[in-house]
């Protein structure tokens, strides 16, 4: 079952229902400024950092879900209702919500009156556009009353959250004529505020949601709107709200349109009253004023959408599927960008009061995204590497507000620092900028220990060396990329957290995922060290990364399938030998890889394992035989219910590991076809089953083992969409920047007879035809650069030269 359809020709994806079976939201923002709407209008706006700088209160747990957002209720004589369905739910003669590139456009249609919502953040400001047109396409006159309603939030959406004998005191506002002011704390340590206004007058306000609301109500028939009339109220201490109170008379055929804009606004601290008690609004009313008129908001709006026409055309492909065409031109791209902004740090399912950005998360999201924007790819770069230790470790999360790590994560996670090198060396690939590398960056944000960022690479490398457990394989340490698994907690106390409690640091815990990694990505820096000039170092590398090898391929391996760890009493994880959990996915894909046992058949053995005993038609399960009963020495992965997140769930972000490693054995139909068990166009028929949005990859999908079988969580905020992005174009497509070039390699079923593509590499046009006449999976057998026959498969760079026309042949 379907709930809406893809219009590739606007690049938007369009619900025709209100009652999808959870909230399909999009992302608005690209900078500083972000907020998540969804298709009902519900969700909520930040300025840089969801929990320090929440401008607008989400109630997570609510019943019924999606509470709430940006509503603008409309009165038509007795009738209420809402453009996007919710609050009031009332039903509509007519509904669409278009899901596109940084906006989202709401229509409803009720009694012969039409409202059109269109929701974007502009490029250069930080606030949120609103244009409500609204239309009387009935035969008669129509007096409409008109509210718009926004809850603040206290700014800290922890302390907005918990702190209730704090914060049913501090509610402030400030309301000059069409304008509402959110200025709580503002009188003592804040220096800014948010602002909710509309480019009309106005026939009244409320900026108490009691006084809004009415004694035990709620935002669903508000006291206000179905009295239809403002109180003119003024919260303090209480919680505020933003409403604005319009009439329209419209004539049949009339239209009318209103620009409101929720906006953030910081002051200098010289210059944070404009009289004494009277806050600043220059700035504020500056940034208003270029919203105040229609013609403002439509260049507003063009201008995004020029941006992001300007940075799909970065990478675009043509292979006669139009649901591969759909999600490499369009959606996959922009899932990217949208995680590389946000990390983890806020979506539906993650709150934005706790992890902030992922050290490892946002490496692997810039493995996805750095040919889009590099400069701010190098920018995030060294803000990751900002927060390593001395030692090579890292914290595990930073906050983006401050860039700080956060501490009640720590550190410990022994695999992130081998995903710097991966991202630095993914950068470096894709720009040739190897400056970055000479460019100082403290340890631990602290500048009396700064070093060359080509030394936080060195460090990162030689943490995993110098942290090896009894087999030769690194130590896992509190987790590694599965930080569920985690050998060395032992925990027992109801609430405790995993990943925070270490009670036995067994120095015994091996991961043979992170050694897969270890020699894939130690293998990068040792071919970057050569690349430098560095001989010594590069061979001094290698020799680390095959003794790990050589580890691996005898202590790693369980006769059939890749280890999966040994714990702290040095048994093994993920092997026969093991009642449940006795295959893993990680290992399998990261070894092979990296080219662990391609050459004497282990590799090929592996993936086989995971056809017959992971493999499902929703993707293929993290592990099994799923655990039933818990495991106090492998941590939370044994908490969940069997099928269900890392205990044998389906995990997006993971399977394309797998298609990764078929495409390195050049098997194009298994890795194709494990791409397309998981990648929204293919699943959206199944929309009932899977629940998420169609257009956008979830973290999980339930496994084989749950009673919901299929089902998806944890949308949009997932390095499923990096890595999927890197597979289908770096390793089906094989479109792979090199540090000499670019690479062409596919790796594709035989029934694809060819593709075109267009790649902007290092500020190059790239024109690749790939032609399979011959119906192959993997092989080069002619390649020619602007009519030039030429060796290999790579387009070695020309100075000065601004196109490529690159023909290749399989065979």
């Amino acid at each position: 079952m379907q709930y809406g359809y893809f219009n590739d020709d606007l690049r938007e994806y369009v619900i025709t229902t209100p009652r999808t079976p959870l909230p399909w939201i999009n992302y608005l923002g690209n900078r500083d400024f972000f907020s998540l709407i969804s298709n009902t209008a519900g969700g909520y706006s930040f300025y840089k950092d969801a929990k320090l700088r929440r401008l607008t209160r989400y109630r997570y747990n609510a019943c019924p879900p999606d509470q709430n957002g940006r509503y603008y209720y409309i009165k038509d004589g007795s009738c209420i209702w809402n453009p996007g369905w919710q609050p009031t739910q009332t039903e509509l003669d007519r509904y669409t919500c278009r899901h596109g590139l940084g906006y989202t456009v709401i229509s409803g249609e009720k009694n012969g009156v039409s409202a059109e919502l269109t929701c974007f953040v502009p490029l250069n400001d930080p606030c949120e556009v609103n244009r409500l047109v609204l239309e009387n396409r009935s035969a008669e006159i129509k007096d409409l009353d008109i509210f718009s309603l926004v809850e603040f939030c206290l700014w800290n959406a922890v302390d907005d959250a918990t702190n209730f004998q704090r914060n049913y005191n501090t509610g402030e506002v400030e309301v000059d004529g069409s304008a509402i002011y959110h200025i709580t704390e503002y009188r003592e340590r804040r220096n800014h505020y948010a602002v909710f206004a509309v480019n009309t007058a106005i026939e009244g306000f409320d900026t108490s949601r009691d006084a809004f609301c009415g004694p035990y109500r709620g935002f669903s028939s508000p006291e206000t709107v179905c009295n239809g009339c403002s109180k003119n109220s003024i919260a303090h201490g209480w919680a505020p709200v933003g409403s604005h109170h319009i009439r329209l008379h419209l004539q049949p055929g009339e239209k009318r349109s209103l620009l409101f804009v929720l906006a953030y606004i910081e002051n200098p601290l010289e210059e944070k009253w404009e009289a004494p008690g009277v806050i600043a609004k220059i700035r504020a009313k500056e940034l208003l004023a270029r919203y105040r008129e229609d013609q403002q908001a439509e260049f507003a709006f063009a201008e995004l959408h020029n941006y992001w026409s300007g940075l799909l055309n970065r990478f675009s492909v043509c292979t006669g599927d139009e649901k591969l065409d759909r999600m490499v031109n369009v959606w996959n791209q922009y899932q990217c960008m949208v995680t590389f902004n946000l990390s983890r740090s806020a979506s539906y399912f993650e709150s934005g009061t706790g992890r902030g950005m992922g050290f490892r998360d946002s490496c692997q999201d810039l493995l996805g995204f750095v040919h889009l924007v590099p400069s701010r790819a190098r920018q995030r770069i060294l803000d990751i590497a900002a927060t390593q230790f001395e030692d090579g470790s890292a914290y595990h999360q930073y906050q983006p507000l401050t860039k700080k790590g956060n501490s009640d994560i720590g550190s410990g996670f022994n695999d992130d620092p081998l995903w710097l090198i991966a991202c630095v060396s993914a950068y470096l690939r894709e720009t040739g900028d190897f400056s970055i590398l000479q460019e100082n960056v403290p340890f631990q944000n602290d500048e009396k220990k700064v070093r060359p960022l080509l030394e936080h690479l060195r460090r990162s490398f030689d943490f995993t060396v110098s942290r090896k457990g009894p087999h030769g394989l690194p130590l896992i340490g509190r987790a590694d990329w599965n930080d569920c698994l985690n050998l060395n907690c032992f925990s027992t106390e109801p609430g405790e957290s995993f990943q925070t409690c270490s009670n036995m640091e067994s120095r015994k815990a091996e991961s043979v995922f992170i050694a897969g990694m270890f020699v894939k990505y130690g293998g990068e820096y040792a071919d970057l060290c050569d690349w430098l000039g560095d001989t010594a170092e590069a061979a001094r590398a290698r020799a680390e990364i095959e003794k790990v090898r050589t580890a691996t391929e005898t202590s790693g391996w369980d006769g059939e399938w890749f280890l999966r760890a040994y714990d702290a009493f040095g048994k093994p994880v993920g092997s026969r030998t093991c009642e449940e959990g006795q295959i893993y996915i990680e290992p399998q894909g990261m070894c092979v890889m990296a080219g662990i046992g391609v050459e004497n058949g282990l590799a090929d053995k592996a993936l086989n394992s995971v056809m017959e005993r992971l493999e499902t038609p929703y993707g293929v399960m993290l592990l099994q035989p799923a655990y039933t009963c818990y495991h106090a020495e492998l941590g939370e992965i044994t908490s969940y219910p069997p099928g269900y997140k890392e205990n044998a769930s389906i995990f997006c972000h993971n399977n394309p590991w797998i298609s990764c490693a078929e495409a390195v054995l050049g098997h194009g139909e298994r890795a194709f076809h494990i791409y397309r068990l998981t990648c929204p166009a293919y699943v959206e028929a199944f929309s009932e089953i899977h629940r998420t949005e169609p257009y956008v990859y979830s973290q999980t999908v339930a496994g084989s083992d749950a009673k919901t079988f299929g089902e998806a969580k944890n949308s949009w905020l997932t390095g499923s969409a990096a890595w999927n992005f890197v597979n289908i174009s770096q390793y089906i497509l094989g479109i792979r920047p090199g540090l000499e070039g670019l690479e062409i390699d596919p790796c594709i079923p035989r029934w694809m007879k060819g593709f075109t593509v267009h790649r902007v590499y290092r500020g190059a046009n790239y024109y690749i035809t790939v032609d399979n006449t011959a119906g192959v999976e993997k092989g080069v057998a002619a390649m020619k650069v602007n009519g030039r026959p030429v060796a290999g498969n790579r387009v070695l760079l020309e100075n000065a030269r601004s196109e490529y026309n690159v023909e290749v042949i399989m065979g």
